[in-house]
């Protein structure tokens, strides 16, 4: 006989304008059967004489007078992966209760129960109920089937990682050379610790050391938008493998796709907080960057193979570039329909005619077989642009990650 799991913990964190508000949400999730619920002025330690943060300033000052609820919900019985449709489920239930007491969620963390409980920071603990479990329904949600994928794209190779850094030396060093304003995303690829450095094992673990170069944990600022020529010249580059040219590419979707992202992600804090929302200066720039010289990749548009042009299409698509051959392509890409890559292709086709009316039943057709876009969307503060515009990367990239292989693994 199976072991029973172990009980599953969420500890959810609600930001809320008032104290009365805080408590009146905290006693909403308590009814709904957390275990433990705590209410806070938000950033409480900073006034407690004995805590780290007595006495330091706020790190969210747009907070400062706003209270949190910290509060631990029990789920037993079932492994966690059996578990993910309902806490999705969970997850959009406490935005709601958040939004509908004038806040919202600032997030949430996970662990075994046992755990969970030990660790929950007591502090304006309002409710406790020893124990207590969230009722689960039976039987669970399970998530929706996914359609066919698209027929698989022809196999873009890799190469070895050393063909591929003596390729973008060499792009680095004709761009730039010794010269003094090599932007700081480029200038280790010069250095001599760099060249007689440790080979590297795969080309991807170069190009993620690039990317991070380029973009620290995806972070647009001015050193991504000095370096967006330079990985626009690789992609561009005849001696970057295909395949490595396709990894190029979906790093300039997630540059592209940064400032939507945060749009979607920041959506209920902002419409809380009575804001309006303004994209960051770099991310607007390094859009506008990939947007500028975009007309150089799309002019390779014939030469390029069906993944590649599903990527610059979505790239088009990301900088608002009105390009015919691009919607005329991209009809023409191998996407039947049904498939998961022709609700990808509407999305794109909608995007690229800045089509309102259509973009609603694309997004509620990828909805339907993807979670995660109907949980983003569940907001009534979030923009469905922006929201196509930042599930559009990672949608390409799954999709053409079949066709990227080292040479290798070629027939």
């Amino acid at each position: 006989m199976a072991a029973t799991p172990p009980a599953w913990g969420v500890q959810y964190t609600l930001s809320l304008p008032s104290e009365g508000a805080a408590r009146a949400a905290a006693a909403e999730l308590s009814g709904m059967g957390h275990r433990l619920t705590a209410v806070r002025v938000h950033d409480h330690f900073r006034f407690v004489p004995s805590s780290f943060w007595y006495g330091k300033p706020s790190m969210d000052p747009e907070l400062e007078g706003w209270w949190q609820v910290f509060s631990l919900a029990v789920y037993s019985g079932y492994e966690r992966t059996a578990l993910e449709p309902f806490l999705r489920s969970e997850r959009t239930r406490m935005v709601c209760v958040a939004r509908a007491h004038g806040g919202f969620q600032q997030g949430y963390s996970e662990g075994h129960a046992a755990t969970a409980e030990r660790v929950f920071q007591r502090d304006g603990l309002v409710h406790e109920q020893a124990g207590a479990d969230v009722a689960l329904p039976s039987p669970l949600p399970k998530d929706p089937v996914r359609p066919p994928a698209g027929p698989p794209w022809k196999s873009s190779e890799v190469g070895e990682p050393t063909a591929l850094v003596q390729a973008v030396v060499a792009v680095a060093e004709r761009m730039y050379g010794g010269a003094e304003d090599v932007p700081d995303a480029v200038g280790w690829l010069l250095d001599e610790e760099f060249a007689f450095g440790e080979p590297y094992g795969s080309t991807g673990e170069f190009l993620g050391d690039l990317a991070d170069a380029v973009a620290h944990q995806g972070t647009c600022t001015d050193t991504t938008v000095e370096a967006v020529p330079f990985l626009m010249e690789l992609v561009c580059d005849d001696n970057v493998a295909p395949g490595n040219r396709l990894v190029l590419l979906g790093d300039l979707l997630r540059l592209a796709a940064s400032g939507p992202a945060a749009a979607v992600s920041l959506a209920d804090r902002i419409t809380a907080l009575g804001g309006v929302w303004e994209e960051s200066a770099a991310e607007h720039l390094t859009r506008r960057a990939i947007g500028s010289d975009l007309p150089r990749l799309l002019s390779r548009w014939e030469d390029e193979n069906d993944a590649a042009r599903f990527a610059l299409a979505a790239l088009a698509a990301l900088c608002g570039t009105r390009d015919q051959r691009v919607l005329s392509g991209l009809a023409a890409l191998p996407a039947p329909a049904g498939s998961s890559r022709a609700d990808v292709v509407s999305l794109m086709a909608a995007l690229l005619s800045d089509d309102r009316e259509g973009l609603v039943p694309a997004l509620d057709r990828l909805g339907s077989w993807l979670p995660r876009v109907a949980e983003k969307g569940a907001s009534p503060s979030v923009d469905l642009q922006s929201l196509g515009l930042s599930v559009l990367p990672d949608l390409v990239l799954e999709d053409v990650a079949s066709g990227i292989a080292a040479e290798r693994d070629l027939p």
